[in-house]
């Protein structure tokens, strides 16, 4: 069996043995939706150590565990904490967390994280709807004898961010009145913020906005065959753009700031993906 296929299966009978919810939408809560939490009526959790062979984030302001339970009435999902390539784990383990949960039933895959503004045409607190990525920074998750058992050898990825999904977001966010910006996200491997330069060739490929993680999520899911969709809170002008020497506490400052319209809009697109998903219309 392949080794990384075998260490996901481990994860997944361990996760089992523990918990038997079964998720429609699969979470993941970046900088400065730690405390949507509280907006999911959770019936089972379930800490990253628990679990045989699971990665564990290392990072400030990343709890570490599973929540397991609904919004509205969507089961769900949810990362508080994702493990990043910069904290020294192998590819495989960084999407591991993503695969498990489609392993666990989920169809839909949302994602959040904080980046930095690349467009002048942002300013620190703004969200940005995720259209499209630029994941050719970091290694392709994969790479490697490819996982039959996953998705096929050569996967198509003309549309990664689902269109459907990046309607109800755009929708949802104009009935509550929350401004959404769009645009393209970059991951750089990190941990160190990028260069002045590194940000102008950023914009010049096209990019809106960077982080250090997501797009290469979204690869591994594409893969599985999930639908993707994606929202970047933007916690600062990327270096170079602003005489301000740029900090891990400035980012978690302004996602704290950000947090309560950010989970407000995220809290309202899930019930609405899962009206969706059960073969109601969004507005319903």
């Amino acid at each position: 069996m392949n080794p990384v296929y075998e260490k996901l299966m481990r994860c997944y009978r361990s996760v089992r043995e523990k918990i038997d919810f079964r998720p429609q939408v699969a979470l993941v809560l970046g900088s400065g939706l730690g405390g949507f939490g509280e907006e999911i009526r959770v019936v089972q959790t379930l800490e990253y150590s628990e679990i045989e062979g699971f990665p564990v984030s290392t990072v400030p302001g990343h709890a570490g565990r599973f929540l397991f339970g609904y919004v509205g009435g969507v089961p769900v999902a949810a990362m508080q904490g994702r493990v990043h390539y910069y904290e020294g784990y192998s590819m495989d383990m960084v999407v591991l967390p993503v695969r498990l949960m489609k392993m666990m039933g989920a169809e839909i895959l949302f994602l959040t994280n904080a980046a930095g503004g690349v467009n002048y045409d942002f300013c620190p607190g703004d969200l940005m709807l995720i259209k499209d990525q630029i994941a050719s920074f970091v290694p392709s998750p994969l790479i490697g004898m490819n996982i039959e058992e996953l998705g096929p050898r050569f996967c198509d990825m003309s549309e990664v961010y689902e269109k459907s999904l990046q309607r109800i977001l755009r929708e949802t966010s104009k009935d509550l009145h929350i401004p959404l910006q769009e645009g393209v996200y970059l991951q750089f491997s990190g941990p160190a913020y990028e260069t002045p330069a590194e940000v102008r060739m950023a914009r010049v490929l096209g990019a809106d906005a960077v982080g250090m993680s997501t797009a290469c999520e979204a690869v591994a899911a594409n893969h599985m065959g999930m639908k993707i969709c994606g929202i970047s809170c933007i916690t600062n002008k990327a270096c170079g753009m602003s005489d301000q020497p740029l900090s891990h506490e400035e980012v978690q400052e302004t996602a704290d700031r950000i947090g309560a319209p950010f989970q407000k809009l995220v809290k309202e697109s899930i019930i609405r993906m899962g009206k969706v998903l059960n073969g109601e219309t969004a507005d319903e």
